[in-house]
């Protein structure tokens, strides 16, 4: 999953399509010390039911602009069609 990370947020929360694949994600915690990426992991790992372990960064760690890998859940799922 492509993510367009967006730090310092007043909350953490999904927004628009960014470009054609790839999803904008306000994140509530500052681009500090990895700080971001942390509260990044944490969100997706509760929105879609997965744990934090199983979500693995294939690119883009100090970038705005990530790659992320984590299964496939049923949450997940319902969540994509909504898009």
């Amino acid at each position: 999953m492509r993510i367009k990370a967006q730090p310092s947020a007043s909350k953490s929360e999904f927004c628009e399509m960014y470009g054609e694949d790839a999803i904008k994600i306000r994140i509530k915690a500052p681009a500090v010390d990895g700080m971001a990426n942390i509260e990044l992991v944490k969100f997706l790992a509760k929105s879609f039911k997965v744990s934090k372990s199983d979500i693995l960064f294939k690119a883009g760690q100090n970038s705005k602009i990530k790659i992320l890998e984590f299964p496939f859940t049923d949450r997940f799922e319902t969540w994509i069609k909504t898009l």
